[in-house]
């Protein structure tokens, strides 16, 4: 696995580029859809919309030819919004062989279909080999070199370890696993919590409400993913209470800061046109909501978010009503 693409130039699409090229040492092609990224990366070495100040190794070959970007390649990376997998997956069809692993680096659920991305995936690339690659990561200190660890799991094990040795270095790490199903739920919802989390800074409710709040969405995260048949010890590792911790504790989270605009009253388009990159967790409360409601999983942080950000439910209230939830015992059962 020597030649790799990375299709989707944002943040993390261009941290995994940096990091497979210049740690990892391989081939890697970038397909950014904005010519002025093309031609930033290509000029300056410089991601200078979505990833600004990071310098970037030479190994990396920027365009825009989606085609030319696949062609030949030996893992495909796909880090586009996963509102957008679908449209981006039908797109590559044609120019991607049908043995060449395709691997999810978008942390989300479709809104309109309640699909997972590799369930995506089975639709528009049937028959081609999948792996997720998810975990507490900001793209940033990712792209700096900094350490990080993340999961990368595959239903074929041997696929794992060997996307694992291509892309790992000293210093990312990823860990091979076999429960794609957990992973993508625990990187879903874990945006959803996030933005929970960030009311709660917003509203100065303390650090004690944040732990709570942390805690209770690990149960609910658990509780889906076992319905949609997750092994529960996925949700104790990197791609759930990792990923989780992280992403609840920092504005550096796009999710996190965009609780925090809601709880000081920005409206909720407002708040998410502020942001040059998405903010997936906007998208994936109701999904995750519906998804839970179908599956007759409880789970009322995610729900309430969703109250706030789709179906015109206060702050103030919200946080009141999950406040007067009935006291329920905690043990082994999620």
């Amino acid at each position: 696995m020597q030649r790799i693409a990375v299709i989707g130039a944002g943040a993390w699409g261009t941290a995994l580029a940096a990091v497979a090229a210049g740690q990892a040492g391989r081939d890697v092609t970038l397909w950014a859809r904005e010519p002025e990224v093309v031609a930033a990366i290509h000029d300056r070495r410089a991601n200078t919309a979505f990833l600004p100040g990071i310098d970037l190794p030479a190994g990396i070959v920027v365009g825009d030819d989606l085609p030319a970007a696949v062609r030949g390649s030996d893992a495909v990376l796909l880090v586009v919004p996963a509102q957008h997998m679908q449209a981006m997956a039908e797109r590559l069809a044609p120019d991607l062989g049908p043995d060449v692993p395709v691997v999810v680096c978008a942390k989300g659920i479709e809104t309109r279909t309640r699909r997972l991305m590799t369930e995506v995936l089975d639709d528009a690339l049937p028959g081609r080999p999948q792996a997720v690659l998810s975990g507490p990561t900001f793209a940033g200190d990712v792209a700096r070199g900094l350490p990080a660890a993340v999961t990368l799991a595959a239903w074929d094990p041997a696929l794992a370890q060997r996307l694992t040795d291509a892309l790992g270095s000293r210093t990312f790490r990823p860990y091979a696993a076999s429960d794609p199903i957990g992973v993508q739920i625990g990187g879903a919802v874990k945006n959803v919590v996030a933005i929970a989390c960030g009311i709660i800074a917003g509203r100065g409710l303390g650090e004690n409400a944040r732990a709570a709040v942390i805690t209770r969405a690990l149960a609910e995260i658990t509780r889906l993913g076992v319905a949609r048949g997750a092994h529960a010890a996925t949700f104790s590792g990197l791609s759930g209470l990792g990923d989780l911790t992280l992403t609840c504790t920092s504005t550096t989270s796009r999710n996190y800061s965009l609780g925090m605009a809601l709880a000081r009253g920005e409206a909720k388009d407002a708040a998410l046109g502020a942001r040059p990159s998405v903010a997936e967790g906007a998208y994936t409360a109701e999904a995750v909501t519906a998804m839970a409601d179908a599956y007759g999983v409880d789970m009322p942080i995610c729900a309430g978010v969703d109250a706030v950000l789709n179906r015109g439910a206060a702050v103030g209230a919200t946080i009141d009503d999950l406040l007067a939830r009935p006291f329920k015992t905690e043990g082994v059962r999620a």
